[in-house]
């Protein structure tokens, strides 16, 4: 602490140099005599509020830039071998980060080359002024700011002043037809605005929103980065926000407020200068939303404190861009042990109102301690602006070379080149810089190095929509390439790539997660399913009662009750109720060529048996008693062969129908998936069955319930017959039975022809309604003469016999009395006269029912 006193003894001692001097240059300037003068323009103050020009001090934006400065012109300057004899000079302007100021301190640069009349100026004395002239200024170092840089190159392109900047990027400033004498040291916006594409796609980040400052670096810098994005494909922009010039703290809180928007879109894109920086980190905080925001920098952020200062905890996350630089060590040595010393003693002493503002409120103030133990870290643009110093001084040796060949230091021709002639020595100007080239590790530092917000391991997410799930296509949003909202392939369809879904064909469905199809299962009705087993049950119960009927039949077939029946009849309407309950296992059996053909033969033949010897039985009933009313001759084709004649007719009309339906369709096995398609694919199956359609089966079953309903009709009109005579009334029962079996069936039949259960359903119904069928013919025909025969053979004998006409005759009275039931006590009729005739008479073959 020593030296504390010494210090405030040299900056009170430059202060009163500077009152007590005549002021007359430029304020915030400072002035290097030398032999060439180059001028220099930085951000030594920031842009000022309330209607002040400047504002606060820049530490590393202005101060570090303007010391690079002089620090290279004192390297050019004490190196015999660059600019010998001649030494540069400088005259520095500060822009206070405003291109309106800027250019108004430009024009400093022009003074000289502009001519002035003075020939009417006069003192009060009378004697002319005396003007002190202005200094010329070859080639101008900077500016730091694109939109100052574009407004000063206006400026000095008219004068034909070369400007070589060490920090614009806008690309806006390539444009060689209207800043035709602008160069630059740094890469223009385009560049970073790649890197900042490739950090984005390395993320893995595909939804991002701008932010830039109102102004060419800012808007032209995001302008680069949609375009690129753009052509990159992978990345939307979320929105595109603007931080006004004249911004107050309520434009940060909207803007933050309008990001939160669309919170999806964590990364920011953000080209702003260091103030507008700071004021969106503190919009952020004051929204909470610390650590929501991942912000992606340019290089005016870079890796600057001054951004940050006080807001790390709004800034953790953010990956800044900045050209390829390394630390200038003989700068560290510069301005850490010869600042105080030489800048004190000798730049202070040169009116340097720019130099004491900075150095009496950081040294006095002790807010700053320069020396071997202090923390002093470079700014990262430092060593551009020393490559645009020694960009102009090898453009002037070489012009120097060219055009004094045999004189050291400057000659005429070189004073009088003019700026066009030294603009062509810096466009081809060569030189290896003081920065030694240093390896790329941007991918390691992105994903080894990185600290994300909230402590998180994993690199967070920006994205607009998440993948979606296996068996998902994306729906995109219009105009939003990476957004898109989820849909699963719904049905039979799976998914054919990311944004469609295709159906699978008709005897496949998509697999467990959707992204094939596989077969779908074939079944078919097993043995031990429910819907299978009650009908066998049923079967096998009739086929062993047709069996023992008919074996009883065969046993007792001479006795009266046999031969009263009708024999021949009798073993054909039991040949066709066994077939019915045959037809159940052929209609259960899996399905083949075989099977398939049997059950085209049998489905109908059953049936058509059994009431073909039903009608025929009735039709001979009805027509005997009809015609007994009309004469006593017996009526035509009632003999036993006459009666298997017209059976055996009325069957192969029906077996008739089956041979052309083999002729026009062959039989043949099918797998119907549509039978079983159900909504829910995972439970769809194909259905193997013979290729007989519904209508086919009704067809074949058609002609067989033609037969029951006549056989109906005669045992109606047979139902006077006394039920002494013949089976009528017992026909007439199977009958009536028999049609209301198969009028529940056909609506059940039909009415699941869309079930998922339909091959289930009408098989077990068809089977069911033909055993029920048979079964109620077998239990009404034959079951009471069984039970006769075997239980009661004491009635199964014959009686005395009568002819043929007495018969007749009385049947008719008994039918006749049996409408009168008053005539008779009780109402009963009078039967005594209800005897059998001989029952070998070939005329009548019933026998009186005891």
């Amino acid at each position: 602490m020593a030296c504390f006193p010494w210090r405030v003894f040299w900056i009170i001692q430059a202060l009163v140099d500077v009152t007590l001097s005549q002021e007359i240059y430029a304020p915030h300037s400072i002035r290097i005599e030398g032999d060439l003068t180059l001028g220099g323009l930085f951000p030594v103050h920031a842009r000022g509020v309330s209607g002040e020009p400047c504002g606060d001090i820049k530490k590393e934006n202005g101060i570090h830039r303007l010391e690079a400065m002089l620090y290279a012109l004192d390297q050019i300057n004490s190196d015999d071998e660059l600019l010998p004899n001649i030494t540069l000079g400088a005259r520095v302007l500060d822009t206070c980060s405003r291109d309106t100021y800027a250019l108004e301190q430009s024009l400093t640069f022009v003074q000289a080359l502009i001519q002035k009349d003075t020939s009417d100026v006069r003192c009060t004395n009378g004697e002319p002024p005396v003007f002190v002239k202005p200094e010329k200024v070859i080639g101008v170092i900077g500016a730091s700011a694109s939109s100052v840089s574009i407004m000063v190159a206006n400026i000095l392109r008219l004068f034909q002043i070369p400007q070589i900047s060490y920090a614009s990027t806008a690309p806006e400033l390539s444009d060689d037809r209207r800043y035709d004498f602008f160069s630059r040291v740094v890469p223009p916006d385009s560049f970073q605005a790649q890197a900042m594409v490739d950090i984005v796609k390395l993320m893995r980040w595909n939804y991002v929103s701008t932010v830039a400052s109102e102004g060419s670096y800012g808007e032209k810098g995001v302008e680069a980065f949609m375009q690129i994005s753009r052509e990159a494909g992978g990345i939307c922009i979320a929105q595109s926000l603007k931080i006004p010039h004249d911004h107050k703290q309520a434009d940060f809180d909207k803007i933050i407020r309008q990001l939160l928007e669309t919170r999806h879109a964590r990364a920011v894109i953000i080209f702003a200068y260091d103030e507008d920086i700071r004021g969106i980190l503190n919009a952020s905080k004051r929204a909470d939303q610390v650590g929501h925001f991942l912000w992606i920098g340019s290089d005016s952020w870079g890796a600057k404190n001054s951004p940050i200062q006080g807001l790390e905890d709004a800034a953790v996350g953010a990956v800044t861009i900045l050209p390829k630089r390394a630390t200038i060590a003989g700068k560290i040595d510069h301005f850490q042990s010869r600042l105080l010393r030489e800048h004190l003693g000798t730049r202070l002493t040169t009116k340097s109102s720019l130099y004491f503002d900075f150095l009496f409120c950081f040294f006095l103030l002790g807010q700053e301690r320069i020396g071997t133990d202090s923390r002093y870290e470079q700014e990262g643009k430092v060593q551009f602006v020393i490559d645009a110093v020694y960009a102009m001084a090898h453009a002037l040796h070489n012009m120097q070379k060219d055009l004094c060949p045999d004189q050291s230091g400057i000659c005429g021709e070189m004073e009088h080149a003019g700026g066009k002639k030294l603009l062509k020595y810096i466009r081809s100007v060569s030189f290896n810089g003081l920065v030694n080239d240093t390896p790329n590790r941007l991918d390691k530092i992105l994903i080894d190095e990185m600290q994300w917000p909230n402590g998180e391991m994993e690199i967070p997410s920006s994205v607009c929509s998440l993948p979606c799930k296996t068996g998902q296509r994306k729906k995109m949003v219009k105009g939003m390439p990476c957004c898109w909202h989820c849909e699963p392939c719904d049905g039979y369809q799976y998914q054919y790539d990311e944004t469609s879904c295709k159906l699978c064909t008709y005897n496949m469905r998509p697999n467990g997660n959707r992204t094939g199809c596989q077969p779908i299962p074939i079944v078919k009705l097993e043995w031990h399913s429910p819907w299978a087993v009650i009908p066998v049950f049923l079967a096998m119960l009739g086929i062993i009662a047709t069996i023992f009927v008919m074996a009883t039949f065969i046993r007792y077939n001479d006795t009266p009750i046999v031969r009263a029946s009708g024999r021949e009849l009798s073993y054909v309407l039991l040949t066709g109720i066994f077939l019915c309950y045959i037809i159940t296992f052929v209609m259960i059996a899996t399905p083949d060529i075989a099977v398939c053909s049997f059950r085209r033969i049998f489905l109908g033949l059953g049936m058509c048996i059994s009431y073909a010897a039903l009608l025929t039985k009735t039709n001979r009933i009805y027509r005997i008693f009809e015609e007994g009313k009309k004469s006593v001759s017996p009526p035509k084709l009632i003999s036993p062969t006459s009666q298997l004649a017209i059976t055996s007719s009325l069957i192969s009309v029906q077996l008739l129908g089956v041979l052309i339906w083999f002729g026009v369709d062959p039989p043949n096995t099918i797998i119907d998936y549509d039978e079983q398609k159900t909504i829910n694919p995972d439970k769809a199956r194909g259905v193997l069955k013979c290729d007989i359609t519904d209508l086919q089966i009704i067809c074949s079953l058609g002609y067989s319930i033609l037969l029951m309903v006549t056989c109906t009709v005669y045992a109606i009109k047979t139902r006077g017959v006394p039920e002494n005579f013949n089976e009528a009334k017992p026909i007439g029962f199977t009958m009536y039975t028999t049609c209301i079996v198969w009028l529940a069936f056909i609506p059940i039949f039909f009415g699941t022809a869309q079930s998922a259960e339909k091959l289930y359903i009408q098989t077990t119904t068809l089977t069911i309604s033909m055993n029920l069928s048979a079964s109620v013919a077998l239990g009404m025909l034959y079951m009471p003469k069984v039970y006769v025969i075997i239980f009661h053979p004491e009635l199964n004998v014959q009686k005395r016999k009568r002819s043929f006409k007495a018969v007749v005759t009385a049947a008719t009275m008994s039918s006749r009395l049996s409408h009168k039931p008053s005539d008779r006590p009780n109402g009963e009729a009078k039967t005594e006269l209800c005897e059998n005739v001989d029952p070998n008479s070939k005329y009548f073959g019933s026998h009186e029912r005891m």
